[in-house]
């Protein structure tokens, strides 16, 4: 969420931010809203200070057996509280109106950030490893991992519907090998730590990494009102909320491996086949929260983080800075990591790290003290994915296959596969 007082103050400044991302100018709808409810307070506040003041008045002409006074005085008096007695809620709804407009408004771009429509004017800052070169046509992951009689789609659709999978035997725990190793690089030698968050998150969490109220429908929702997350963001990002965070203590970096949800709205017709687009899907989540001057250089360090995953799994990828047309509506500025998926002859997104600022920090009212001052600070917060589970099975399986339909196991992941080297169809 945005700071009232600065668009106030730079009304200008935040419609030339909107219209990179291509919203309508809404400055002056804003400042209009504050405007409305600052008066409404100035009321409150007149009010209650005549209130105190006749009721002084009074004693005063009683005193002086001034009758008439006195009641007059009495029943401005009582006018008043009538005014006040009502303006309480007035003033809540003002202040409510104010919010939801503040919260469907998106971040605003860094200055650095290239300027674009949609992801075709996303620029790639560099390319790492190589592609790799195979003597016959490469298969899709669906294609392989059916054929090995390992992923079963068919069977998915008749226990959940579509954009489900099962994965069995040691394709199922090539996707927990993922995860472990993802999780063991993070804590020991990222310096990450561990959490292990709930699923189902309440309306304040959701709202507080700003997925309430724009993106609901995004989203599961149980039947007694919780969310399920639709990343471990969510959770993670919420643990310093309401909170005043010791500046001691910052950065605080916290990863998690836990299944993801998400509805996929909007998005029938793409990626149908195979695992690509599912409505669960597992994930190793990265999220930091910092201090204002600290917050772009952790962005730097939790991108190379995320791209240390996939130089140790030997996977070619490349990195992209996003747009402002193409940015996720909390972020500030956002490298996609997309790695080379041969079945498809084509780069795809297997991780996304965004900086925030202090856009969550604000929603959560996470704050924190800077050394030597006595007023507080919202936090900054980043996220990224480190990586997404699924789509790093996914390319694990194009890019080590053979020409007999097997996959070779990278040399990271074979500690977590019992020594396996090689996954191939059962006799």
């Amino acid at each position: 969420m945005l700071d009232i007082k600065w668009i106030r103050e730079n009304p200008q400044s935040l419609d030339e931010a909107l219209a990179k991302r291509g919203v309508q100018p809404l400055s002056s709808q804003l400042i209009a809203l504050d405007e409305k409810r600052r008066e409404h307070v100035g009321k409150v506040q007149a009010a209650q200070e005549r209130r105190n003041a006749a009721s002084r008045e009074i004693g005063k002409a009683m005193a002086e057996k001034d009758a008439v006074t006195a009641e007059k005085l009495k029943a401005e008096v009582g006018e008043l509280k009538n005014f006040l007695a009502h303006a309480e809620d007035e003033e809540r709804r003002l202040l409510k109106e104010l919010s939801d407009a503040l919260s469907s408004i998106p971040n605003i771009p860094l200055a650095d950030v290239p300027v674009g429509k949609d992801e075709n004017d996303n620029v790639e800052l560099r390319r790492v490893g190589e592609k790799p070169v195979f003597a016959f046509q490469p298969k899709e992951h669906f294609e392989l991992g059916e054929a090995l009689g390992l992923m079963d789609f068919d069977r998915a659709a008749k226990l959940a519907g579509a954009r489900f999978t099962v994965l069995k035997g040691p394709l199922a725990r090539l996707e927990r090998a993922l995860g472990q190793f993802m999780l063991d690089l993070h804590t020991q030698e990222h310096g990450y730590t561990e959490v292990v968050p709930p699923l189902m998150v309440r309306d304040e969490a959701v709202y507080g990494t700003g997925q309430l109220p724009k993106f609901s429908e995004d989203l599961f929702r149980t039947t007694d009102g919780r969310w399920l997350i639709p990343t471990a963001e969510v959770p993670l990002t919420n643990l310093v909320a309401d909170e005043i965070v010791d500046v001691k203590t910052l950065p605080h970096r916290y990863t998690a491996l836990t299944p993801c949800f998400r509805s996929e709205a909007g998005s029938a017709g793409r990626d149908t086949r195979g695992m690509l687009r599912q409505h669960q899907f597992m994930k190793v989540e990265m999220v930091s929260i910092t201090d204002a001057e600290s917050s772009i250089a952790e962005h730097e360090r939790m991108t190379a983080c995320a791209e240390e995953v996939l130089k140790r799994l030997g996977l070619h990828f490349r990195t992209i800075v996003l747009c402002t047309g193409d940015m996720g509506f909390g972020a500030q500025k956002t490298y996609d990591i997309e790695v080379w998926l041969p079945g498809q002859n084509t780069y795809r997104e297997i991780s996304s790290c965004s900086v925030c600022g202090d856009f969550q920090g604000r929603r959560m009212n996470a704050r924190y003290r800077p050394e030597g001052e006595k007023a507080t600070r919202f936090v900054h917060t980043l996220n990224g994915s480190g990586v997404a589970v699924g789509r790093a099975l996914i390319a694990v399986m194009e890019n080590y296959q053979e020409e007999d339909g097997s996959i070779r196991i990278p040399d990271a992941l074979q500690p977590y596969m019992g020594g396996l080297k090689r996954i191939e169809k059962a006799a």
